[in-house]
C-alpha cells in the first residue's frame, strides 16, 4: 500500500519539488562558480551555468506541453543536463576550484527527483 501524496497538484511549474531544488541548485552553483579564476569566466564557469539552468528552464518548459511525449521529452533533456553538470562539477573538483560534495548531493536529489517525475508522465493512467 503506498502513501497518499500529500501534496495538491501542481499548477505552475513553480509548485513542482523537483523544479524548486533545481532552481536551488543553480542558485548555489552561481555563487560556487564566481570564486573561479577570471580566466573560466567563458570557459567552464559559462559552460557550467548554462548546463545548470538548463535543468529548471527545461522541467518548466515541458511542465507547459500539453503531450505526454512532449513534457517527457523535455524531462529527458533536463536529465542529460543533470549529467552534464555531474561532469562539470567533477572537472572543476580535479582542476582544484573548490568543494563539490555538497553541490553533487543537492544534484542528485534533483536527479532522483527528475527521474521519479519523467516516469510519473509516462505511467498508464496518469
Amino acid at each position: 500500500m503506498s502513501m497518499p501524496d500529500l501534496r495538491p497538484p501542481a499548477r505552475t511549474f513553480r509548485d513542482l519539488l523537483v523544479w524548486q531544488k533545481a532552481h536551488r541548485f543553480v542558485l548555489a552553483l552561481y555563487a560556487f562558480t564566481a570564486a573561479f579564476p577570471k580566466q573560466e569566466t567563458y570557459g567552464l564557469t559559462s559552460q557550467m551555468r548554462r548546463a545548470a539552468v538548463s535543468i529548471p528552464a527545461n522541467i518548466a518548459e515541458g511542465f507547459a506541453k500539453r503531450g505526454k511525449p512532449d513534457k517527457a521529452r523535455y524531462m529527458n533533456v533536463a536529465e542529460g543536463s543533470v549529467e552534464e553538470s555531474r561532469y562539470y562539477l567533477i572537472l572543476a573538483h580535479d582542476l582544484g576550484y573548490g568543494q563539490t560534495d555538497e553541490l553533487l548531493a543537492a544534484l542528485e536529489e534533483v536527479s532522483r527527483l527528475l527521474n521519479s517525475y519523467a516516469r510519473s508522465i509516462l505511467a498508464p493512467g496518469s
